[in-house]
Parts: structure tokens; C-alpha cells; sequence
């Protein structure tokens, strides 16, 4: 595309003299009247003997007419009266400055990506590389503004018509190798400006590259190439610049891009010889970069001349089929226009005469109505969809099945909220006393959702994160996402992944298909009406996988923050932004969850509660709760915390309160059943009389009767006579009623001796089986989906005999429990030959190792210590230390390895009143963040060898 540097009636000055330059006589055909000097047609007119041009060009990629190539004028002009020397000196574009520009025997070499650079023109680069870029300015700086300019070669094995390199891959080429890759035949081109990184150079003459003198920056020696001699009165070199100039003419006939631009510069044209008439046509045509680089490689001029012609004449066909194919769409677009202009004529003519009801003019209309609200925030593809397919929806039959598709798509499309939010609220104190309200406990999981929003605030905006909360079932997972959604102001939306097999569920089927349905996300956001909900996904770790594909994978594409702004379902088949939704997923394990999906949330555990968070949790929220639901009155009923301690240890010990929650809501059942046996719920309503309860009449003495009878007949009158008594009789009388009810009302009390009464026989007894354990018998530590729990392991002797020393294990061990167990067995031989080297007990004893609860499958490596210790203390006939729990992976040379479920354990050894606690010495860290009231009273002992264990589990001081 041509540019003009400066406008036409402005001084333009030239960009290598400062010579001031005078006003410049327009003539339309000056072009042709210059390019007609080359051939004779016309005689060099007196007036305008002395002109300065320089041509440039640009450096895009050169696809299209005349779009790789951008000349600019500079020009200079002298009247009449200049000197007739002058002529010569002044007839070249550019002006040498000194040194002049053929002393430059070696320079820079600078790699061109897309076009090469002609003598005359300008080319704007890039350069990326900051050594290239400083030898640059360094010889701007001395006086010496000049490198060589050559075309990158194609990588081998692309076709040039494929090849589009970036900037980037440009310049990681560097030394022999970006040698290799640069055509021989260049440009020396004059640095014309270095601004940041861009840098404008003058093409001036033609280089040919000799060897290469260094490699970082490129530096190469170069010979400096001329056109071969010709003779400006040959015939045919005559003959073949008519034709480019004929040629030109036709192309400004038919192309609108080149005559804007060319009949501007024209009129600012310079002397033409055949040789840069030639570099001018190939530099302003649209050919490729090979092309051109074979029209600046050719020396001969008339050859030159022959491919310059070739290549105008491409751009004459070039032009000539652009002019046909626009003709046929104006002509297309003509015809198209008059038909929807006329059928809008005919609807307007029926529908005044009321002919008949156009339903698919009346759905268009509510789609319409439906879609303008969010119109200016709908992404434009959208609504291009929108569009077309309103437009299919007119040209359809009401009664094809296509119609139908046609319009649930256009439901669907006009129903989700295109970029309507939300108003968040980032009021970290407000949000803090919705979750304590909420919630008792779980610090870490109400300190990461005030970070959250302490960075939304901050950043003015809240990008979507996904949050993953794991623990075992009842602590309440699902409920802290309804409360995260009520903290931010978010709209909350909660679907269930468990057993999740069809990949359509979450990626919607095709269109095609009968019945056919967006995904959940879709569903979603039609729901909530905001793009920018709380999305609750329950049970990730229990996705099923069935023919219809794996929807772990489908939730790679909804979950990433890096794909999710261009989620596509395959109902809709346009990208929806899922990038501002936040995303909390629940799991009770998250070993299941498979490994991609789980790389891209953040775990947060919960471990579950302990007995005072238990019982804060029912005293503040559950029994709350528990009193709504059955109807019963803060007044008419007192649980003991003796009850609600007895029910968390011998009935709920499951790490969550769900089962509490149950247990508590039994009694308030009970409760209310009492009260309404014993006739002292609300009071009945009886065709419009109140009745007392003939056992609350029985308690009130006879003053009350009185009030009570004088009250009914008030009420009685109130409700049968037309006017109504005065409002403050009626309230005194409800005030009288209520203080009666209150009295009559005996209140029920839940304590430990009775609850048993309410919720049946305990469930669980104490965990502790032994108060002293015997010999052979260590408690330890295990980690569960419920939570933690203790488990003690036994240890016996079957028989003895010399030889018979071997292992035998039950209890439902996995393969790891087994092999702790060998493991086990081996070190404590080991141990026993240290201690007492006399003490023949393993080589000669056949043991069997007992886990008790065997219906219940264990396994994990945890144990290996406490079987360690289990073996001796039946060997060396000694048992451990009253109130000893262990736990921890033990090597066979006796280094105690860390462990998981450091709460949870510690919970259980706290619930079976255990007060003495062995842990990997790895695991402090863990122990470390645990609450307060968790580690409250615990003897904690941290461990890195067994022979620590040894001594604290047999240490006879501390007394047994």
C-alpha cells in the first residue's frame, strides 16, 4: 500500500539533505509523463529539471495488492534558474553523505522475514536482539548509518507459499546458522532512525555477501553490485518498459487500492531511469518475497525489465478477477436485499389488514426483547450466531423438525446472562460473621476465603479459583459453599458428580440428537441468571467412567482457569466465559480424584471435630435447628450438656455431625410427641373457639379459670361480632394467654440417666478395651474416612520348638499391613538379640499377630511400630506403659518414617482418653498447627528411631 510521508500541499523535505524544499507544481499524469521521458514520448520540460525522490517500502508480509510496499516521497525542486550542473549531481534519490555509501566494504547483516528491500524504498524492522540492536546504534552514533539488508531463505522442507515465520523465530536465529539462511544478494540500507526497537532503514544500492567476518552480531564482508551495461536506445528494452508502463495504467484503471495511493505520488514523481523503473514496479506489486528477491538478484536490466513485466501483468489478472468477484456479490447482495425488503413490505401489508398472525415474527420479536438488555455486553460472535440463526428461523416451515431445533437453540442463546455480573461484596468483617455465623471452627478454610476476597478487593475484581474441601462425610462441606456464596454476594448453584458417566451431562449433546440438552454449566448460569456464580460440584472423587466417554477429562476444560474462558458446550457451539465463576468442589478422599483434575484445585482438609467443637456445634446450631424443624419451643425443653456428651461419645463418634444432627432432631421428635400427648402444645383452634386442654384446666387454680373464661369469651366476641373491641383489650388478653400457657407447660429435661429413653441403646462403648494392656498388646493409631480411631494390636504365642520360629497374622491386613508386619517381625528379632542376647524367644516361638475388628479391612503402614512393640513386649514378657498410643512406618533398620492424618489420630487417641502419644519426629510440623484445645492436655513424644520408642515404651519408671 502506498503512503505519502507529507501531504501534497505542505513543504516536504528530504530525509537525507536539509536542503528546504519549495512548493511543488501538481500535474495528474506527471507519473506517466516521468515514466514517459524513459521512452522519448515526451520532452523533459524546462520547469522541472530538478527533482529529489526517495521510494520506501514497508515490511509486512506483502500478501495483497500492493500491501507489502508503502513508497513515500521526499522531493526538493529548483526553478528554471538553477544551474545547469546541478541536474547531474542532484538526479539520484538519494544524497551521499560521507564516507560515501560504497566505501562500506563490511557490515551488519540484518535478516528480513518478509520482503526484501529495494534501492530507493524504506522498510521498518524490529529487532529483537539487543546485541544487533546496540551495534546499530553504535554506528549511527560514529558517523556510519549504514548495514546490509538480505532476505531470510525458507526453512527446509516448507513451500515459500506456507512459510510465515514470526518476528520471534527471526531473530532466535543467530551466528553460522542465520548465515546460511540469508540470500546472497541484498541491500545496503542507511539507518535512518532507531526508535526503542524499531528501526527504519533506505534501501541504496545492491550488495552481494563475500564471507562473514563474525558471528554475534552477524557481520559480513559484501562486494557492491551494478547494473550491467545497457543501452537506454535499445528497442526492445524500449519496448518493454511501454508495456510496464501500459501495464501500470490498466492496473490504476481497475484497482481502487493502487490509484488512491499512486495517483498521489505521482504527482511528486523524480527522474526514471529503466533500472529503477523496474525496482519500482516489482517493489509495489503483490508477489511473494522470491519473487521479488529474483528481480533484485538480476543485474541485466532488460531481463529485470521482463520480470518486473511478469509480475504487473499477475497484479492486472490479480485486479481484473478482484473486480469480478466483488461485481458478483454487489449483484448477489443487490438481489438479496430487494427480497428482504419486499417480503418486510408484505408483512407489514398482512399484518395492517390483519390477514393473518406470523408466529415466527412474534418468537423473533420475543427473542429480541429477550437479547436487548445484554446486547451491548454479548460477545459479538454471539450474537452473530443470534443473527443468523433468527434469520433461519423465518426461511423454516413451523411444522419441520428443524424449526423446533432451531428454536430451543435461539432459547437457550437468549436466555444465559452474556456478561451480566454480579455485584460482589469484599467486606472481609462481613464475611468473617457470616461464616462464624455459619460455622464453628475450620480456621484454614474461613482464613483462605477472606484471602480470597481480600485479593478481589484489592484488584477491584475476583477471578475464579477452584477450591477443593476434603473430609470425611457431616463436617460440613457442602454447607460452607452456601455460606462462601452468601459472603461474596454470589448467586450458589450446587449439581452432584457422584456416579457421573455420560460426558453430555457436563459437556452437552449436539444439537442433532432428539432430546437434546446443554450441560450443567449451561443450565447454570439460565438458572442463576449471573455469569459469575458460586458453583458447588459434590462427590468429584466419585465421577464413574462408562461408554459415554470420561467426564474427569470433560472437567478439565470447565475447571481450568487457563481453558474455562472459552468453555465450549457442544449444545451451544459457542465459546462461553466460565473464567469469573468460582468453583468449589467437595471430596471425602482425595486419592480418587485423578491426578490432572486434582493438579488444578487447591485441598483444603477437613479433619472433623472433636468433642467440645461437637458440642459447640449443637448448642449453637444444631439444636437450633432441631427446635424449628419439630415445633418446640426454646422453653419447653432442656438437654443437659451431661445428654449431649453422652450422645457424642456413645452414639455420634463419626468425625462429622451428620448423625448428631439426626440424633438430636430423635429426641426433639419425642419431645414433641410428649407435649402433644400431654396436651400441652399450642392450643387447638375449633370452629372458632379456643379450648383449653382439659390437663392444663386441671392445673390452674380458680382465679386463673376466671381470667381464662373472661379471656375465651373476649376472643369468642372478638371473632363473632362485626366490630372489633379495642386493639389494647386483645393485646392485654394474647399477653394473659400466653403467661397461662407458659404455666401450664411443663418442661421437658434430657439428661444423661434418660437418654437412653430418647435415642435407644448406646451404640458405641469404649474404645479402650483394656484399662492396663497385657502383655503383648499395643494401642495404635489409625486414620479412616470417618475420621481417626484407636486399634489395638495383639500379639501371642501358638507353640515353641526349636526351629519354629515364625509369623502368622489375621484380622483383615491389606498387602502393605502384611508386610509391615514381616517387617515388624525382623527388626524386633533384631532388637532382641541387642537386649538380650540369651533370649532365644523369636528363633524358637511361632507367633500370631491379631488386629482386632476383623470385619473391618486395614491396611496402610503406619503399624509398623506399634507391631515393633507388640512383639517385644511378649517376647521380653513386659508390658508397655499405661496410657501409650503409637503411631508410625518403621524401616528395617528402625528409622520411624512420617505418617498422615495427624489430626485425625490425635482426635482419637483424645477420645479414648489417652494422654500419652507417640509420633514421627517428621510429623512435629503437623502437630504444630493443630488448635489449641486439640493438643490440650497431651504428652506428645516425637520420634526418628525406634530405639526412642524402646525406651518410652518400656520404661519402667514411669510405673505401669
Amino acid at each position: 500500500m502506498l503512503k505519502l510521508l507529507s501531504s501534497t500541499s505542505s513543504r516536504v523535505h528530504c530525509l537525507t539533505t536539509p536542503t528546504p524544499s519549495l512548493r511543488i507544481k501538481q500535474e495528474p499524469n506527471s507519473l506517466f509523463y516521468a515514466l514517459g521521458r524513459l521512452t522519448g514520448l515526451t520532452q523533459r520540460s524546462p520547469k522541472n529539471s530538478f527533482f529529489r525522490a526517495c521510494f520506501c517500502s514497508d515490511s509486512s508480509d506483502g500478501s495483497g495488492s500492493g500491501s507489502g510496499s508503502q513508497p513515500a516521497v521526499e522531493v526538493d525542486e529548483k526553478g528554471a534558474e538553477s544551474q545547469s550542473g546541478s541536474d547531474s549531481k542532484a538526479s539520484s534519490a538519494i544524497v551521499s553523505t560521507y564516507p560515501k555509501p560504497e566505501d562500506y566494504l563490511t557490515v551488519l547483516a540484518l535478516p528480513l522475514p518478509h520482503r526484501p528491500l529495494f534501492p530507493g524504498f524504506y522498510m521498518p524492522i524490529y529487532v529483537k536482539d539487543p546485541k544487533l540492536l546496540a551495534a546499530l546504534q553504535e554506528s549511527r552514533k560514529r558517523q556510519a548509518p549504514y548495514a546490509g539488508a538480505f532476505l531470510l531463505k525458507d526453512e527446509p522442507g516448507t513451500e515459500s507459499s506456507t512459510s510465515s515465520e514470526t518476528e520471534k523465530s527471526v531473530y532466535d536465529i543467530k551466528g553460522k546458522e542465520l548465515f546460511n539462511r540469508l540470500h546472497e544478494v541484498g541491500t545496503l540500507a542507511q539507518i535512518s532512525s532507531i526508535q526503542g526497537d524499531q528501526v527504519i532503514l533506505i534501501g541504496h544500492r545492491r550488495l552481494r555477501i563475500t564471507e562473514m567476518v563474525s558471528e554475534d552480531p552477524l557481520t559480513v564482508k559484501v562486494d557492491h553490485l551494478k547494473e550491467k551495461p545497457y543501452n537506454k536506445d535499445d528497442d526492445v528494452i524500449k519496448a518493454t518498459s511501454f508495456e510496464v508502463i501500459s501495464t501500470l495504467r490498466d492496473v490504476l484503471k481497475t484497482s481502487s487500492l493502487w490509484r488512491d495511493h499512486v495517483q498521489t505520488y505521482s504527482q511528486h514523481i523524480g527522474d526514471f531511469n529503466f533500472p529503477r523503473l523496474a525496482d519500482f514496479g516489482a517493489a509495489i506489486s503483490g508477489a511473494n518475497k522470491l519473487q521479488c528477491q529474483q528481480v533484485l538478484e538480476e543485474l541485466d536490466v532488460h531481463k529485470r525489465l521482463q520480470l518486473t513485466l511478469e509480475l504487473v501483468k499477475k497484479e492486472m489478472e490479480i485486479s481484473k478477477i478482484q473486480e469480478s468477484i466483488a461485481k458478483a456479490i454487489e449483484e448477489k447482495i443487490s438481489g438479496e436485499q430487494r427480497r428482504y425488503l419486499l417480503n418486510e413490505q408484505l408483512k407489514a401489508i398482512k399484518k395492517e389488514l390483519g390477514l393473518e398472525t406470523d408466529d415466527k415474527t412474534a418468537l423473533s420479536a420475543k427473542f429480541k426483547e429477550r437479547l436487548e438488555p445484554n446486547r451491548e455486553k454479548c460477545p459479538p460472535h454471539v450474537l452473530q450466531v443470534i443473527e443468523e440463526e433468527l434469520t433461519k428461523l423465518q426461511l423454516l416451515e413451523a411444522s419441520s423438525s428443524e424449526f423446533n431445533v432451531t428454536r430451543n437453540y435461539l432459547d437457550w442463546l437468549t436466555v444465559l446472562p452474556w456478561g451480566n455480573y454480579s455485584d460482589e461484596n469484599f467486606d472481609v468483617i462481613r464475611a468473617q460473621t457470616i461464616l462464624d455465623e455459619d460455622h464453628y471452627g475450620l480456621t484454614d478454610v474461613k482464613e483462605r476465603i477472606l484471602e480470597f476476597i481480600a485479593v478481589g478487593k484489592l484488584r477491584g475484581t475476583s477471578q475464579g479459583k477452584i477450591i477443593c474441601l476434603s473430609g470425611p462425610p457431616g463436617v460440613g462441606k457442602t454447607s460452607i459453599g452456601r455460606s462462601i456464596a452468601r459472603a461474596l454476594n454470589r448467586k450458589f448453584f450446587r449439581f452432584s458428580v457422584g456416579g457421573l458417566s455420560d460426558v453430555a451431562e457436563i459437556k452437552g449433546h449436539r444439537r442433532t440428537y432428539i432430546g437434546a440438552m446443554p450441560g450443567k454449566m449451561v443450565q447454570c448460569l439460565k438458572n442463576v441468571g449471573t455469569a459469575n456464580p458460586l458453583v458447588l460440584i459434590d462427590e468429584i472423587d466419585k465421577l464413574g467412567r462408562g461408554h459415554a466417554g470420561d467426564p474427569a477429562s470433560a472437567l478439565l476444560e470447565l475447571l481450568d482457569p487457563e481453558q474455562n474462558a472459552n468453555f465450549l458446550d457442544h449444545y451451544l457451539d459457542v465459546p462461553i466465559d466460565l473464567s469469573k465463576v468460582l468453583f468449589v468442589c467437595t471430596a471425602n478422599v482425595v486419592d480418587n480424584i485423578p491426578n490432572p483434575l486434582l493438579d488444578r484445585m487447591e485441598v483444603i482438609a477437613i479433619a472433623g471435630y472433636i468433642a467440645d467443637e461437637k458440642m459447640h456445634i449443637a448448642r449453637d446450631y444444631l439444636e437450633k435447628t432441631a427446635q424449628e424443624t419439630c415445633g418446640v419451643k426454646p422453653e419447653q425443653v432442656e438437654v443437659t450438656d451431661a445428654a449431649l456428651l453422652g450422645l457424642i461419645e456413645n452414639y455420634c463418634r463419626e468425625a462429622g455431625v451428620r448423625n448428631l444432627q439426626k440424633h438430636i432432631e430423635k429426641i426433639y421428635r419425642k419431645i414433641a410427641l410428649r407435649l402433644v400427648r400431654e396436651g400441652s402444645s399450642n392450643e387447638s383452634v375449633i370452629s372458632g373457639e379456643v379450648v383449653q386442654p382439659a390437663e392444663a384446666k386441671a392445673e390452674v387454680d380458680e382465679t386463673d379459670q376466671h381470667a381464662a373464661a373472661n379471656e375465651t369469651a373476649t376472643e369468642s366476641s372478638v371473632q363473632t361480632s362485626d366490630q372489633p373491641k379495642d386493639p389494647k383489650d386483645a393485646t392485654e388478653a394474647e399477653k394473659l394467654k400466653e403467661t397461662e400457657t407458659t404455666k401450664a407447660v411443663e418442661k421437658v429435661l434430657v439428661d444423661a440417666s434418660n437418654l437412653a429413653d430418647f435415642v435407644g441403646k448406646p451404640v458405641f462403648h469404649a474404645e479402650r478395651i483394656y484399662d492396663q494392656t497385657p502383655v503383648g498388646v499395643v494401642m495404635g493409631l489409625a486414620w479412616t474416612a470417618m475420621g481417626g480411631s484407636t486399634l489395638y494390636i495383639e500379639t501371642t504365642e501358638v507353640e515353641q520348638g526349636e526351629g519354629k520360629g515364625a509369623l502368622h497374622v489375621t484380622g483383615q491386613l491389606g498387602d502393605v499391613m502384611k508386610e509391615s508386619a514381616q517387617i515388624a517381625h525382623t527388626l524386633a528379632r533384631t532388637i532382641l538379640l541387642e537386649k538380650e542376647p540369651d533370649n532365644p524367644f523369636f528363633a524358637n516361638t511361632k507367633l500370631h499377630l491379631h488386629v482386632p475388628a476383623g470385619a473391618t479391612p486395614k491396611d496402610g503402614p503406619s503399624a509398623g511400630c506399634t507391631m515393633i512393640t507388640s512383639m517385644l513386649s511378649l517376647a521380653m514378657k513386659m508390658p508397655v506403659r499405661k496410657d501409650l498410643a503409637m503411631t508410625g512406618e518403621v524401616t528395617l533398620t528402625g528409622k520411624i518414617l512420617p505418617i498422615g492424618g495427624v489430626k485425625e489420630k490425635t482426635i482419637a487417641a483424645r477420645r479414648s482418653e489417652v494422654k500419652n502419644i507417640i509420633f514421627p519426629s517428621a510429623n512435629k510440623r503437623d502437630y504444630d498447627e493443630l488448635a489449641p484445645n486439640v493438643r490440650e492436655g497431651l504428652d506428645v513424644h516425637f520420634v526418628d528411631d525406634y530405639s526412642q520408642i524402646f525406651n518410652l515404651a518400656f520404661d519402667n519408671n514411669t510405673g505401669n
